[in-house]
């Protein structure tokens, strides 16, 4: 039987008791609904020095993965899936008899299901979306908003969220239809209307609750707690989905809108403050519009523990040598930042986050012990490399809607001759990438000449990065076989619901772009005759890269970052600072996503309300036959040659020498099947002398 906190309607019903004898026999008294005209009793006395293990349990950027199933690859995949989560959240509920379930955002949008509730087939008004039809399944307390649900616009953000929106662009509140959302509040405390000037989700909730505790002769008694829950956002939002909420709302900073409400909160009764912040860390100078402003929200007074995500990163872990998690006041073992027990679940449901506060009661309240408290990351990857259970209910709740999806990936829409991958994109395979840069830059080329005269004449060139770089492991990466392509195909060769944007830009700003995603790599030392690696924390998708028989560079790793790119030329002559390009991108890179030199939006001169994968999509429909020699091997850049005393070395899946080879990479060898992590990947060498 799983022990967990009563409802509120329950806790009133023990009031009504106005017997501290009762608090032994709590769970007798069943949920009776209570009416306006109900006398509240005195709380029940708790004696001081009463004690309790209040559990934070953590999910974050699950991005609608609910499944142990790889959409684009049409397989399983028992490394990801919150119906495995779902198997150690049930075993935490067992574990403790206080729990809280909290979401910390990115929860709406990531997978091919997502977009065909989104975008193929929306759901209607009375429809509860597949994820959180999930997770009410699971009886979430509570959830934040993370960057990615902005991505579908917001008046579908507010009907699957059961919301109405105050802002310009949407029609008055009182004429929104109230649409199916979750069964738990979700609460987001930095994004405000326009209009109204106020939060358009409640800034936080207050969740009442019942705790089993220990009295300080050892008896077991149930007590109450209010626990304040708030969330935030990274305002970075205003960038990267402009288009649908610059004019219809603004953000705050994560300390300004702490600062607000955790005296709010307080003043309502809240005992222990639930900081839901979808970002990371960041010791930086503070500003209310950095991106990663959980370091700085922990310094506010009053908050007691903090899920952050956003990152795709586990936190606590001793090893972790991520920056973020190794800067002042950051314990990696205890799992605290500043002082405020602290997790981060990684990403996909690879893992649960567990929070174990320990709670004193004093003088009418409780208190957070720090001191005593823990945090720890739960994998859903046992230690034997095998994984737990599925929770069948999941795949029972949301078996029609994963039916539909995969009808809908299978689709036909061409053949290709090749096969296009990412596993060796970071050395200069670009067989999964052109065919995107392909159809971005003919989009944009088309557009210009029925719509923009102005630019003829202007070269047209595209980026693109790959979106699956292995982060993930061996099966993160982008893998279309040779053969018939469909739609899911193509939703593996660009993975994001971004739209096609185009900006104008000259030969500096080029070079300074290209140098930005050449922090991919870590400087080599030719000198050095231990094994160096090539890859750095960088995250592939923002290695952005060109693709054409007409441009060519190189990239220097032996150089120091913004010193790397050399012999940039278009049709074989040196690009000059001052020469002009039109360049295809999406909205995310154009509107200052990843921090790109000069991209902030001033340099669109077309924001495309069409989505980068339509846009793909339609280009292989018209292609049809793909070909390696016509879409597949115009590779744009190379490394500049040097010999190294030690071996360069990277990572992919392994295996898969003859594959390199037949994309032309042929500079690469295989030194162990296993780099040792349990994440499916090999380690490989690449000469840069070839």
């Amino acid at each position: 039987m799983r022990v967990t906190f009563m409802a509120t309607k329950r806790m009133r019903a023990l009031r009504a008791a106005s017997a501290l004898g009762a608090l032994g026999a709590v769970s007798a008294i069943s949920i009776t609904a209570c009416s306006s005209s109900d006398i509240e009793t005195p709380q029940p006395q708790v004696a001081n020095g009463t004690k309790a293990t209040l559990a934070l349990l953590e999910t974050t950027d699950i991005h609608t993965n609910l499944l142990s199933y790889d959409y684009y690859k049409l397989a399983e995949d028992k490394s990801l899936g919150l119906e495995r989560t779902a198997t150690l959240i049930a075993a935490a509920r067992k574990e403790f008899p206080n729990t809280v379930l909290l979401d910390d955002g990115d929860t709406i949008q990531g997978t091919a299901l997502a977009d065909y509730q989104a975008q193929v087939a929306p759901i209607d008004c009375k429809t509860t979306l597949g994820v959180y039809k999930v997770m009410n399944l699971l009886k979430y307390d509570a959830g934040t908003i993370g960057n990615h649900e902005f991505n579908y616009g917001l008046p579908f953000l507010a009907q699957v969220t059961g919301s109405a929106f105050d802002v310009p662009n949407m029609s008055p509140v009182a004429s929104q239809p109230a649409c199916a959302g979750p069964n738990f509040p979700l609460v987001l405390s930095n994004v405000l209307g326009a209009k109204s000037q106020q939060p358009i989700f409640k800034p936080y909730t207050i969740l009442e609750r019942t705790l089993t505790a220990t009295t300080p002769d050892g008896k077991t008694v149930s007590a109450p707690v209010k626990i304040g829950v708030i969330g935030f956002t990274p305002p970075a939002i205003m960038a990267w989905d402009k288009r649908w909420l610059d004019g219809n709302v603004y953000t705050q900073g994560l300390v300004e809108s702490a600062s607000k409400y955790v005296p709010e909160m307080k003043a309502k009764g809240a005992q222990i403050i639930v900081a839901m912040s979808h970002g990371g860390l960041d010791n930086s100078a503070y500003s209310p519009s950095m991106e990663n402003g959980s370091y700085y929200l922990s310094k506010v007074p009053g908050v007691d523990a903090m899920l952050i995500g956003h990152s795709h990163q586990v936190f606590p872990d001793k090893n972790s040598t991520v920056t973020q998690f190794n800067l002042p006041g950051v314990d990696k073992v205890k799992g605290t930042v500043n002082g405020v027990p602290t997790v981060m679940a990684n990403f996909w449901g690879k893992h649960l986050g567990v929070i174990k506060l320990a709670l004193n009661y004093t003088n009418g309240t409780w208190t957070v012990d720090r001191n005593s408290s823990t945090a720890e990351a739960r994998s859903i990857q046992n230690a034997d490399n095998s994984y737990v259970a599925v929770d069948p209910s999941i795949s029972q709740a949301i078996a029609a809607e994963h039916s539909a999806t995969i009808n809908y990936v299978k689709t036909p829409i061409g053949t290709t001759d090749f096969r296009m991958t990412t596993y060796f994109a970071d050395v200069g395979d670009v067989s999964a990438i052109e065919i995107v840069n392909q159809a971005q830059a003919a989009y944009v080329q088309d557009y210009i000449s029925a719509n923009l005269p102005q630019y003829a004449g202007i070269p047209v060139l595209s980026v693109s990065a790959p979106f699956k770089s292995g982060f993930g492991g061996g099966n993160d990466f982008t893998d279309v076989s040779q053969g018939n392509v469909a739609i899911n195909n193509a939703a593996d060769l660009y993975l994001y619901p971004n739209t096609i944007y185009a900006v104008k830009v000259t030969g500096a700003d080029l070079k300074a772009w290209l140098e930005t995603a050449a922090k991919r790599f870590n400087k080599i030392d030719p000198a050095n005759t231990a094994a160096q690696a090539l890859v750095s924390t960088y995250p592939g998708y923002n290695f952005d890269m060109i693709t054409s028989k007409d441009f060519s560079y190189e990239i220097d790793v032996t150089q120091a970052v913004g010193s790397r790119i050399r012999n940039l030329k278009y049709q074989g002559a040196a690009i000059s600072d001052t020469q002009a390009f039109i360049v295809a991108t999406n909205n995310y890179r154009a509107s200052g996503g990843g921090n790109f030199p000069g991209l902030d939006g001033s340099k669109t001169i077309y924001a495309s309300p069409d989505a980068s994968r339509d846009v793909l999509i339609a280009y292989i429909k018209k292609v049809q036959a793909i070909k390696v020699a016509n879409n597949g091997s115009d590779r744009s850049w190379r490394f500049t040659k040097v010999a190294t005393a030690g071996q360069v070395t990277f990572k992919a899946a392994p295996n898969l020498v003859a594959l390199a080879q037949t994309n032309g990479i042929t500079n690469v060898t295989q030194l162990q099947t296993d780099d040792g992590t349990g994440k499916g990947l090999a380690v490989y060498a690449v000469d840069l002398n070839q």
